[in-house]
């Protein structure tokens, strides 16, 4: 699916709303994107922040901040009943359609994983390589304002980068992307197509991308999702929010910015869309000429970043047998 000799990579944005907090279903919705995307001749596809099982906007329209409230409880049990269980084989069926088509895959999900006890949930990005093993999940550092209310802050062992056709490539959960430190992180290790992931929203990527790239001297992709009250069935059991939010909560804004800070895909909005481009590894090379962050611009010797990639957990248990 990558013509690697000539230096080019052929991408997909699956710019698709949820099946809302209903993990099989939406993964359901995925697995055919990947198809899809394949069918187009993509060798990598990828997909918004939280896409499985969806964006927590309840929190927001419901009084998420209500200590003890019965609402909140009982929303919140739904979504650690519907988040994402790698361990359990949830991501199984994806994992086979990228490796039946030969396309690598990173994919926006609510996480509770069992090495944190599996009570609690973390905004993690996977990228599934083309031979359908899962390469790395990173846990977004910090949940970004209400997201706090609901989600766990992670650690730093996703901060790394994965070979994809010519590219070296990593990804950032929505804000992460305005952390000058995690980008650096990503470019240190050669990063020169960065994805970052957004639930959704023209105002998270027409501002961003281009910069990003620029700084980077790299090919941005930002992957967003949709969510509309049409999304949302009456008998949801978060409808309660239908009363206050908007007709739109997610508009997408995917996009795609090219090494120069210029746009190759200007935003798409409104709509479930696969973006399609290939990409030119050689535009990387060009824009190195006068700016490489991470090689010729880099001064080590006065500055450099220490990026911990343990897995955090609350305890080492140190067990054996006396003799």
């Amino acid at each position: 699916m990558t013509d690697t000799e000539a230096g080019s990579l052929t991408v997909g944005l699956a710019q698709i709303a949820p099946v809302w907090l209903d993990r099989a279903r939406t993964l359901d919705k995925v697995v055919a994107w990947v198809e899809r995307a394949a069918e187009a001749g993509c060798g990598f596809v990828v997909f918004g922040e939280a896409l499985v099982p969806g964006y927590p906007f309840w929190i927001e329209h419901t009084d998420g901040a209500r200590f003890e409230s019965p609402l909140q409880k009982e929303l919140h049990a739904l979504y650690l009943e519907q988040a994402v269980q790698i361990e359990a084989g949830h991501l199984d069926a994806v994992c086979a359609a990228a490796m039946k088509a030969g396309i690598a895959v990173m994919l926006g999900i609510i996480e509770r994983p069992v090495d944190r006890g599996g009570h609690s949930i973390y905004c993690s990005r996977v990228h599934i390589a083309a031979d359908g093993t899962i390469a790395s999940v990173h846990r977004k550092l910090m949940p970004t304002y209400e997201e706090r209310l609901s989600w766990a802050p992670g650690d730093g062992h996703g901060l790394q980068v994965h070979r994809v056709g010519p590219f070296t490539v990593g990804g950032l959960n929505c804000f992460e992307n305005w952390m000058p430190l995690s980008r650096a992180a990503l470019y240190a290790q050669g990063e020169n197509l960065h994805v970052a992931l957004w639930p959704g929203n023209l105002r998270n990527t027409e501002g961003t991308t281009r910069f990003l790239a620029r700084e980077g001297r790299s090919y941005v992709l930002a992957v967003s999702g949709l969510l509309r009250q049409s999304d949302v069935p009456a008998d949801h059991p978060a409808a309660a929010m239908l009363a206050s939010c908007p007709n739109v909560l997610a508009n997408g804004g995917s996009c795609i910015a090219g090494p120069d800070g210029e746009w190759v895909v200007e935003p798409v909005t409104g709509r479930e869309y696969l973006l399609v481009a290939q990409l030119d590894h050689r535009e990387v090379w060009r824009e190195r000429q006068n700016f490489d962050q991470a090689g010729h611009y880099a001064r080590p010797d006065v500055t450099r970043l220490i990026v911990d990639r343990r897995r955090q957990g609350m305890a080492s248990f140190l067990d054996g047998v006396m003799s």
